[in-house]
């Protein structure tokens, strides 16, 4: 098993990695909460639940529905709605079990509750498990964009068993290796040349090669937010390719494509972006662009995606400031920087040489 410590001085928190790891009790005995309620959704309790060994967790499920559509109001307040009438107080812990969704939900729901409860995330999906569940990141979609109410509320534990991963679509997992790649174009070359020789090995599932790619993921995100947890500079850099992901999503409808999927041909558009600039070779713009089809994810734009709308909806971003798109573009592979004035004339040739 490995451990990696998210350093945030008193709320510091680990997040262990390894195989089958959701049935030792050691683990969770750590944990000095004694009331909880675990939330997830019907498929992953089927497929994962008895894995868990310790039965104070499982004693109190909250069962939501399926998909980011879901990721709404009406989910958090069935969580309030559950914790209220069973009366939960303000010492006890949710367990967010499941992907994304699950997580983000879970984390805003615990963030909000009596002005904030501990949780402990248990991520099953490759993309929640590299990225979503570290960080304190939590939230729900609006219907006019996504990710627009939340909060940052830091778990107390992140506990990433690789067995979970058995039962995920090749769908669903090359959804989650976009993140992963994502790390190594911002922060570490050596890692993203690892992944490109060792693709088949990672398609195959080998053990110690899920463990590396997770670990060395969490390991990348947990020093970035140590020294920005709350996004006010260079957390940005984890961004990359979310402001044309998160357009696509929206323009498309969530769960259209997955969100790992709208963030690969994101950053892929960014990368273009950089080649016009000057910061980055058209051949490392091709390096990323045929790893992203090696595990089968777009690199063009969904068909009929109107390119002006798309525009528009980015003007929506989080990181918009005086009404200018911030944007997060590589500086060839392995660093990446923060631009506050791309023009929109190089955006637009960006998003139509993606066009389908």
């Amino acid at each position: 098993m490995k451990k990696i410590i998210v350093k945030l001085d008193k709320r510091s928190y680990p997040i262990y990695i390894g195989k089958n790891i959701l049935s030792d009790k050691s683990i969770f005995s750590k944990i000095k909460e004694k009331k909880f309620a675990l939330v997830t959704n019907n498929k992953i309790k089927s497929l994962h639940l008895k894995k868990i060994k310790t039965p104070s967790l499982k004693k109190d499920i909250i069962i939501l529905k399926d998909g980011e559509k879901f990721k709404n109001q009406d989910s958090i307040n069935k969580i309030y709605n559950h914790l209220l009438k069973n009366k939960f107080s303000r010492d006890s812990c949710l367990v967010a079990f499941g992907g994304g969704v699950i997580g983000d939900t879970t984390g805003y729901a615990s963030a909000t509750y009596q002005r904030g409860i501990n949780f402990i995330q248990i991520p099953t999906t490759l993309l929640s498990m590299v990225d979503s569940s570290v960080g304190g990141k939590t939230g729900i979609n609006h219907e006019l964009g996504k990710n627009m109410i939340g909060a940052f509320h830091q778990p107390i534990a992140v506990i990433i068993d690789t067995e979970n991963l058995k039962t995920l679509s090749i769908k669903q997992f090359n959804a989650g290796m976009a993140e992963v790649i994502k790390y190594g174009i911002i922060k570490d070359k050596k890692f993203f040349d690892w992944i490109e020789k060792n693709t088949d090995k990672i398609k195959e599932h080998d053990t110690q090669s899920l463990i590396k790619i997770i670990k060395r993921s969490c390991e990348i995100k947990s020093e970035i937010v140590a020294q920005d947890e709350k996004e006010k500079n260079i957390r940005a850099l984890l961004n990359l390719g979310h402001t044309f992901g998160h357009a696509i999503e929206n323009n498309l409808g969530y769960g259209k494509w997955l969100h790992g999927e709208a963030i690969a041909c994101g950053f892929l558009i960014a990368a273009s972006i950089s080649v016009q600039l000057g910061k980055m070779k058209n051949s490392e713009y091709l390096k990323i662009k045929n790893l992203l089809e090696s595990f089968n994810l777009p690199v063009k734009l969904p068909k009929d995606l109107n390119i002006n709308k798309l525009f528009e909806t980015m003007l929506l971003d989080k990181k918009v400031k005086d009404n200018s798109i911030v944007y997060i573009l590589p500086n060839g592979i392995g660093k990446a920087y923060i631009a506050n004035s791309i023009s929109k004339k190089k955006v637009i040739k960006a998003l139509k040489d993606h066009a389908s």
